[in-house]
């Protein structure tokens, strides 16, 4: 049996897809997004129920209600997980008990693009399944342990959006919520509402992309909505771009950002070469007698 290498010319044939969070505030528009995105090649899950904002737009729609359901949907869209037992979700056999009960995955073949809205109720949902669970309860006493709760939905968050993750032939997009909170030294700070916090934390190492939607003034000091996709941004906006191609402060379009982040990649010399660090000015020698 040969190495299974995948070279390199394979590897760029591939077709991969996007996998991407949206954070911003109640409000600011994430949901109407979709209306930037191909309706017909669009899968639209929808677990706020809140879909006001695209009233009219004919988009195929999902509404999980149960945090079992969401499992299921992630892996019917997403395939089995060869890595897996039996008896644990996204493995085979789950696959196999979901596709007995929805058909034939090929149904969501012609999706290209799955948008999640939003990972802040997807987060309630596995709360409140996972404090039914036996670990939500103390061994000795029977009664609720929230560090047990906890403890499995980090887990269970973290299995179910790095699946997610993995599905290479389509673009996944979660929104979530931004909250805008100080901490301890009266500083702003910026943090997804997502309960627990290892989802918040290990989220921005699973995906590709990490976008803020936020209010940024424009030339003459207006507000505007735009996307925030550059780690190092003046304002602390949480963002990473793992494609290099988006500049700091994008529109906020997400089907032209995407068309953006799949155009060619620039030359290995140039995306490998740093821009020339200037030095700071050295520090005035100090006269006698002043030091």
């Amino acid at each position: 049996m040969a190495l299974p290498i995948i070279g390199a010319d394979e590897r760029l044939a591939q077709r991969k897809g996007i996998k991407g969070v949206i954070f911003g505030r109640s409000g600011i528009g994430k949901t109407s997004l979709l209306w930037t995105l191909n309706a017909s090649t669009t899968l639209f899950l929808d677990l706020e129920a809140g879909d006001l904002a695209v009233e009219g737009l004919e988009i195929d729609t999902l509404r999980p209600r149960t945090w079992k359901e969401c499992r299921d949907f992630a892996v019917f869209i997403g395939g089995p997980n060869p890595a897996l037992r039996e008896d644990q979700p996204y493995s085979q056999a789950h696959f196999d008990e979901v596709c007995g009960r929805y058909g034939d995955p090929a149904v969501i073949e012609k999706y290209e693009t799955v948008f999640i809205d939003s990972i802040t109720v997807a987060g309630r949902l596995c709360f409140q399944w996972c404090r039914g669970q036996p670990e939500a309860f103390s061994e000795k006493t029977g009664k609720p342990d929230i560090r047990g709760a906890y403890g499995l939905h980090g887990r269970e968050m973290i299995g179910w959006l790095t699946h997610l993750q993995h599905t290479r032939g389509k673009h996944v997009w979660f929104v979530g919520i931004l909250d805008e909170r100080l901490d301890d030294f009266n500083r702003k700070v910026f943090q997804p509402q997502i309960d627990g916090s290892k989802t918040g934390l290990e989220l921005p190492g699973i995906v590709d992309q990490v976008i803020t939607m936020a209010d940024i003034p424009d030339p003459g000091g207006q507000p505007q909505r735009a996307f925030v996709c550059q780690t190092l941004n003046p304002w602390g906006y949480p963002a990473k771009d793992r494609s290099g191609r988006l500049d700091m402060v994008e529109a906020p379009h997400l089907g032209r950002l995407m068309e953006k982040i799949q155009r060619p990649a620039a030359p290995a010399s140039e995306r490998l070469t740093w821009p020339p660090v200037t030095p700071a000015d050295p520090a005035p020698a100090q006269e006698p007698g002043h030091g």
